[in-house]
């Protein structure tokens, strides 16, 4: 792709994400969404492959689906409350069409049977802005509207993600897929706590995305697409693999890393609002995703395989890509003990 058409369009990227975030208005909002969605479709399809077109096709039917149904519950809501306000959404209709739209958009389910398709066909360098960058004007709006969303519905998504994110996810072998079920399995964790502490769910992205575009450089790096090169891999970079266990197990959640924090911190606070059987069920979900990343921690570093490889080390590598996973991966491993100092940030 041309670098000037490039930069436009990743600058339309971040314009639409600010616009949406930085609104009050319902329709300003959704212009954000829609600046987001068109500049992203040719970024998905710039490859050219049929599977690369059928996934920039996939996303632009769901995302003006959903878009269509941000403005319609808005307009509903103007038209019971006359308020255009993105804080006003006071209507119950307005807000269960709403909760729909964002969950299509984000890829909660029942809505992310695109999610997985659409990772797929994307390069990793476009994969990690779906997974990150397109995920924040969402969850941004449900930020906003969260003291008049339905609690239950919610609960309900979000249990249901977490069980089918991990579950679909512990066949795959093309890991763009593995990382969609992880990104649906993680959303569920979100959507499950933003009406009751909404910044619980925001630090919880910002976890996510740290650890997640951690994943995409690495991956993107080493130039690994499925599990079976995952396996040999560990010969181009052997200190990369270290940090990329490292890196999955915090993404899993398991104690002393960064990963461990948000769960912790929602866990908490479910007891708190009398949803201890919410926690415990949610806890119990998250365990089969830890079962695939596991299964690629495993394929990263421990497995070798029977011959010698011919993968040559790579002399040459990328100095600012190289310092930007160096920064992302010690965050992603080891801000758990500075928590407290989160969390008087957030």
């Amino acid at each position: 792709m041309n670098p000037q058409a490039n930069l436009v369009f990743i600058i339309s990227l971040l314009l639409g994400t600010t616009i949406t975030i930085s609104s009050n208005h319902w329709i300003m909002a959704w212009t954000g969404l829609e600046i987001n969605t068109l500049a992203i479709l040719p970024l998905i399809s710039k490859s050219h492959h049929p599977r690369a077109i059928e996934a920039a096709t996939k996303y632009f039917l769901t995302q003006s689906a959903a878009s269509a149904l941000v403005l319609f519950s808005s307009m509903t809501n103007a038209w019971h409350t006359g308020q255009w306000d993105i804080t006003q959404l006071t209507h119950p209709t307005s807000s269960l069409i709403l909760t729909s739209a964002i969950a299509m958009k984000l890829g909660l389910v029942p809505f992310h049977f695109w999610f997985p398709e659409v990772l797929q066909g994307s390069p990793l360098t476009t994969g990690l802005l779906l997974s990150t960058i397109m995920k924040l004007p969402p969850i941004a709006l449900l930020y906003m509207a969260s003291h008049s969303l339905n609690p239950t519905l919610l609960t309900t998504l979000a249990i249901l993600s977490t069980a089918l994110g991990g579950w679909m996810g512990l066949n795959q072998t093309q890991i763009r897929k593995v990382l969609a079920f992880s990104s649906i399995s993680h959303l569920g964790w979100m959507a499950i706590i933003i009406v009751y502490n909404p910044k619980l769910t925001l630090l919880n992205f910002y976890l996510y995305a740290m650890m997640t575009a951690t994943i995409f450089l690495t991956l993107n790096t080493i130039k690994v697409l499925k599990l079976s090169t995952l396996m040999t891999a560990w010969t181009k970079i052997p200190s990369l693999n270290a940090m990329l266990l490292l890196t999955l197990l915090s993404l899993a959640g398991l104690p002393p890393l960064t990963g461990f924090l948000p769960k912790w911190l929602i866990i908490q606070e479910l007891t708190k609002q009398d949803m201890a059987p919410a926690a415990t069920l949610i806890s119990l979900l998250s365990l089969l995703s830890l079962f695939f990343y596991l299964r690629l921690a495993y394929c990263t570093t421990i497995t070798l395989p029977p011959h010698t490889t011919n993968h040559m080390k790579q002399w040459r590598t990328n100095k600012s890509t190289s310092i930007m996973i160096a920064i992302l991966t010690t965050m992603s491993v080891m801000l758990l003990p500075i928590s407290p100092m989160i969390l008087t940030i957030v």
